[in-house]
C-alpha cells in the first residue's frame, strides 16, 4: 500500500528549507506534492496556504507541511480553512503534542527561526505521532466543524 502523498508549499523565506524538507519527504517513502513557490522571488505566503486548502479539498492529500519565513503567518492563513489545523512547531515535542492532542494535519515551520536538523525532526515526528483520540475527539471536531 502507498503513502498519500504530502502536500508541501512555501513562501520565498520558506523555499529553501522546503526543498530540503521535500527531500526528507521522499527519503521517507512519501510523495511530495509541491504547491510551490519554485524561487526565492518575493510571492505572499497566504496564496500557498489557500492551495495547500485546495489540494486538501480536492482529496490530493490530507497532511501538509507549510513553511515561511517564522511560520506564524502562513500557519494563521493555513488555520482560515476549516478543513485545516496548522500549527507551527519549533521542535519535535511540540510536532508530537500536535498531533497526539490536536490532530494536527498541517505542519508549520519558520526557515528563519528553525535549523534544518530541527525541521526535519519536526517532520519525521510530525508524520510518524499518531492521534490519541479519546478525551482530545470532542475539542478537535469542534475546530473543524461549521
Amino acid at each position: 500500500m502507498s503513502k498519500k502523498p504530502i502536500a508541501i508549499a512555501s513562501d520565498h523565506a520558506g523555499f529553501e528549507l522546503k526543498a530540503v524538507l521535500k527531500e526528507c519527504l521522499e527519503s521517507m517513502g512519501y510523495d511530495a506534492l509541491d504547491l510551490g513557490t519554485d524561487s526565492t522571488e518575493s510571492v505572499d505566503y497566504p496564496d500557498f496556504a489557500d492551495a495547500l486548502a485546495v489540494a486538501f479539498q480536492q482529496g490530493l492529500a490530507d497532511r501538509g507541511v507549510l513553511v515561511c519565513g517564522s511560520g506564524l503567518g502562513i500557519s494563521i492563513a493555513a488555520n482560515r480553512h476549516r478543513n485545516l489545523r496548522a500549527t507551527p512547531c519549533h521542535d519535535a515535542n511540540w510536532a508530537r503534542l500536535a498531533r497526539q492532542h490536536n490532530d494536527a494535519n498541517v505542519l508549520a515551520l519558520g526557515a528563519r527561526l528553525i535549523d534544518v536538523d530541527a525541521a526535519k525532526a519536526c517532520l519525521q515526528t510530525f508524520l510518524e505521532t499518531p492521534f490519541e483520540g479519546g478525551r482530545h475527539e470532542r475539542r478537535v471536531s469542534k475546530l473543524s466543524a461549521q
